[in-house]
C-alpha cells in the first residue's frame, strides 16, 4: 500500500490531516521553502507538530525546495543538521548544493528530491540516489509508462512519489517566471502571485487601446490557468506503476480542504467507499476543472477552463464539544435554522442532521449564526465527536 502525504500550512492541517488518514504531512518551515512566509511554521510550532505525529506513528518531511542563493548554503547545513536533531523524518530538496550541504551536516539524514528539480528518467533518478537520496519526487510530465520503466531501472530501495491531486502549475515542473517579471515575487522563491489565473486580452500594434479578448472556445479565456489533477478513479494503475507514495497538493490550503481531500483518498486506497462516493466528496471542496494531467500523455482537457473556481460544499463549522443531543460549535460560514449540514468525521462517511435550534453561549436563541469565529450550540441527534467538520450544500463559483 502506497504511503499518503498530505500538505499541511498549519498545526490545524496538521492534525486534520492525520485524523483523516494520513500516513506523512510535508510542510515548510523558515528558511528555503517554496510558499508564502505564512505557510511556513515556526520552531514551536514545528516541534508540536513533530511531536504530534510521532505519538502517532506518522511522520513529517521539511520543504528545503528552494534553490538556494551563494550565502544561503552554509545556513543550508546548519538548519538542516537543527531540524534533523528536532526529530524530522526527511527533508524534500531541490537544490545540489543544499543537498549537499545538508548530507554533510548529517549523514543519516533521509533526503527526498523535490518536484522541482524535474527529474524525468531512471539515470537522473539514479544519480540522485548515489548522492544519498531515499526517494524521488517525480516532474509532473511524466506519464504513467515512464513511470513504470523508470521503477523497473532505479535500485529497489529508491522510492518515487508522485503528485496525485491538486492544482497544476502551467509552467514546466513550476519554472516559471511570469510572476517575477510581472509584479518582482519570485515563484522560484516560494512568493508566486499566480498571474497564470488572470483574464487577459489581446492588444495589436497598430491599434492602441482596443482590446480584443482571447477565446479557446465556446468564450473561455482563461488561456494559461491549469486544471486541477485528480486521480482517484486511477489509483490501482498507480500503484501498479511502482509508486511508492500518493502526495497530494495543497501546503496554502484550509484544514477542511485537507480533510476533505484525505478523506477521500484513504477510503479510495482502502476500499472503504466506492470510487463514486470519493469522487463526490471531491467536488465539496473548491477546485477547476479535474483532470488527469500527463498520466496518459498528452494533456487532453474534457473540460474547458473558464478560470472558475467551484464547490459543491460550505464549510461552515467545526465541533469544539459534543454531548448527548448537542454539540458545541466554532462557526466559519453562515448558516441557519432550518439548514441541512453534513458531517465530515474520521474514518466514516458523511452523515447529516437538520438544524432546529441555534443558541449564543449566553443562552439566547439565534435564527442564523453570522459572525465568524463565533461560538455557537446547537441542537444535534447525532453522536458527534471533537474536531469534526461542518458543511452544508450549496453549489458557488468564483473566480480567483
Amino acid at each position: 500500500m502506497p504511503e499518503l502525504l498530505a500538505p499541511a500550512g498549519d498545526f490545524e492541517c496538521v492534525k486534520a490531516a492525520f485524523a483523516y488518514g494520513a500516513d506523512a504531512v510535508y510542510l515548510g518551515g523558515w528558511l528555503l521553502q517554496l510558499r508564502a512566509k505564512k505557510a511556513g511554521f515556526d520552531e514551536k510550532t514545528l516541534i508540536k507538530a513533530i511531536e504530534y505525529a510521532h505519538e502517532r506513528g506518522k511522520r513529517i518531511y521539511v520543504t528545503l525546495n528552494s534553490f538556494a542563493r551563494n550565502d544561503e548554503i552554509e545556513a543550508a547545513g546548519e538548519y538542516g543538521k537543527y531540524l534533523h536533531d528536532l526529530g524530522v523524518d526527511a527533508f524534500i530538496i531541490s537544490d545540489l548544493g543544499v543537498l549537499t550541504a545538508v548530507k554533510s551536516a548529517c549523514p543519516d539524514m533521509e533526503v527526498h528530491i523535490s518536484t522541482q528539480a524535474n527529474c524525468q528518467n531512471w539515470k537522473t533518478a539514479e544519480t540522485y540516489y548515489n548522492l544519498g537520496a531515499k526517494r524521488v519526487v517525480l516532474g509532473r510530465e511524466m506519464t504513467l509508462e515512464d513511470i513504470a520503466e523508470l521503477k523497473q531501472k532505479v535500485p529497489k530501495d529508491l522510492e518515487i512519489e508522485c503528485f496525485v491531486h491538486g492544482a497544476m502549475c502551467m509552467s514546466y515542473s513550476g519554472r516559471c517566471i511570469l510572476s517575477s517579471y510581472l509584479n518582482a515575487r519570485s515563484a522560484n522563491r516560494g512568493e508566486c502571485t499566480q498571474p497564470c489565473r488572470w483574464k487577459y486580452q489581446l492588444v495589436e500594434e497598430t491599434r492602441p487601446g482596443i482590446y480584443m479578448p482571447i477565446e479557446e472556445e465556446d468564450g473561455f479565456t482563461s488561456i494559461l490557468s491549469s486544471h486541477d489533477l485528480c486521480m482517484i478513479d486511477h489509483l490501482d494503475e498507480l500503484t501498479e506503476a511502482g509508486i511508492d507514495s500518493f502526495k497530494i497538493e495543497g501546503r496554502m490550503k484550509t484544514e477542511y480542504y485537507v480533510a476533505t481531500v484525505v478523506n477521500a483518498y484513504r477510503r479510495a486506497m482502502d476500499k472503504l467507499s466506492s470510487n463514486d462516493y470519493c469522487r463526490a466528496e471531491l467536488d465539496t471542496i473548491s477546485h477547476r476543472p479535474y483532470e488527469t494531467g500527463f498520466y496518459y500523455g498528452a494533456v487532453k482537457h474534457e473540460h474547458a477552463n473558464d478560470g472558475i473556481n467551484r464547490a459543491s460544499c460550505i464549510f461552515v463549522g467545526t465541533v469544539l464539544e459534543s454531548r448527548p443531543g448537542q454539540i458545541t460549535v466554532c462557526q466559519r460560514n453562515k448558516f441557519s435554522v432550518g439548514d441541512e449540514l453534513e458531517v465530515l468525521t474520521p474514518g466514516e462517511e458523511f452523515k447529516k442532521f437538520t438544524v432546529t435550534s441555534i443558541k449564543n453561549t449566553e443562552g439566547e436563541s439565534m435564527q442564523s449564526a453570522p459572525n465568524p469565529k463565533q461560538t455557537v450550540i446547537l441542537d444535534c441527534p447525532l453522536e458527534l465527536k471533537k474536531d469534526d467538520m461542518l458543511r452544508r450544500r450549496e453549489e458557488t463559483v468564483w473566480r480567483s
